[in-house]
């Protein structure tokens, strides 16, 4: 294949086999309709992109029944009104401003712009979520982004002064599209700012559930320095996140307009020093990949082999990698708890667990649970003192600790 930035000939270095929507849950009679595609990373040795091969279509992943709201988590809550008080805070000085959103689900962070009396525009794609952002004030298109989308704004609203995303980017196999209408939209002082997991953190982790249909790339500083710069726009802050078990904040403006940090230089010199940009560490991941998959059956099928009642906690898009992967279905997983409602009553992707309500791990502790949604832990550990309390015992799919 051609990588979706430079157009290279690039050839993936494994394959983590057939792999459904990541979050199609879905019901029994849906079962002999599934889709899968074959989930196959690659590498850029020219602009370093990390890449998955094949992407299913878009309308596949993001659509009227989309099964992710941001407003779930109130460790997401706080995070984004963090990172829209430090947006106002550092890159939005005058009057009459004008801030727009790609992905912007369902208006946690534009709102916080909407409270402080700035225009505001989500582009949203899918329209459930979309919905719930108007329901809080958030002023939302139904929309994909790109650089007629960008036109169509700039006519109606006139430009923006800032650009952001969260969790988004990583989505979006056609990035020239957006830079291009980064370009288009943006004011000559504008900045664009997003954030999304950082490849250093996946690597250094072994955290290969970051990738699925959904992550058509995993950045670096590195790789968003070389994806932006035909368009003029330059690298001038790095800050990273917690969130999603390892993040990165990316600020952009163009060339010359602002001045750039220091955390850049430092960064990009830790990412040459941790290979990022060399195939050889591509190579040692799909080994450090196998052994996890190898110790994580090895685990639960010693639970199963004790009598011990293993449960999943979190029914993540991330758990369909792990799921799929490792080949783990019902027979070493009872059922999955989750707390979205569009999920409940239904079957995991692929290995098809049962997904049950909350109230069902609570009502009858298992003896075991799997923390698929561990970039949340530290929320979810606040809260289940009584799960450990009555002996119950936690698994990760990561060899290393958090």
């Amino acid at each position: 294949m051609k990588c979706r930035i430079c157009h290279t000939e690039i050839q993936s270095f494994m394959s983590f086999g057939k792999m459904p929507i990541a979050n199609g849950f879905l019901n029994e009679d849906e079962y002999e309709n599934e889709y899968f595609f074959e989930l196959k990373p690659a590498f850029c040795k020219e602009c370093f992109t990390f890449q998955i091969e094949e992407q299913p279509d878009p309308e596949q992943m993001f659509h009227e029944n989309y099964a992710f709201f941001s407003r779930t988590s109130r460790f997401m809550q706080q995070h984004f009104k963090a990172y829209a008080d430090w947006v106002r805070k550092h890159h939005l000085q005058g009057d009459d401003l004008f801030v727009v959103e790609i992905g912007s689900n369902d208006g946690i962070m534009l709102e916080h712009f909407a409270n402080h009396g700035i225009r505001h525009l989500g582009v949203e794609p899918s329209a459930n979520v979309a919905k719930e952002a108007r329901k809080h004030g958030v002023n939302t298109m139904v929309r994909f982004f790109g650089s007629e989308t960008a036109d169509e704004i700039v006519a109606e609203y006139g430009q923006a002064n800032a650009l952001l995303a969260a969790n988004v980017m990583c989505h979006i196999p056609d990035l020239n599209g957006i830079a291009k209408g980064a370009e288009h939209l943006l004011k000559k002082d504008g900045v664009l700012i997003f954030e999304d997991p950082y490849l250093g953190s996946m690597i250094e982790k072994v955290s290969y559930d970051q990738i699925y249909d959904e992550h058509v790339f995993i950045f670096s500083a590195l790789s968003v320095a070389n994806i932006f710069a035909p368009y003029g726009f330059e690298l001038i802050d790095l800050l990273p996140q917690k969130t999603h078990g390892g993040s990165m904040r990316y600020v952009l403006s163009r060339r010359g307009e602002r001045s750039i940090s220091s955390a850049v230089l430092k960064i990009v010199a830790a990412e040459k020093k941790a290979g990022l940009e060399l195939p050889k560490t591509y190579e040692r991941f799909r080994e450090n990949c196998a052994a996890s998959k190898e110790r994580l059956v090895r685990l639960l099928t010693k639970e199963k082999e004790a009598g011990r009642r293993v449960v999943g906690y979190g029914a993540t898009s991330k758990s369909t990698t792990i799921l799929n992967y490792c080949d783990i279905g019902p027979e070493l997983i009872e059922f999955i708890s989750d707390t979205t409602p569009i999920k409940q009553g239904k079957y995991s992707p692929g290995m098809h667990i049962p997904v049950k309500s909350y109230a069902a791990f609570m009502e009858d502790y298992p003896d075991t649970a799997l923390l698929f949604a561990w970039n949340h832990q530290k929320e979810i550990m606040e809260k289940e003192d009584a799960f450990g309390a009555q002996g119950g015992q936690w698994m990760m799919h990561l060899s290393k600790k958090l």
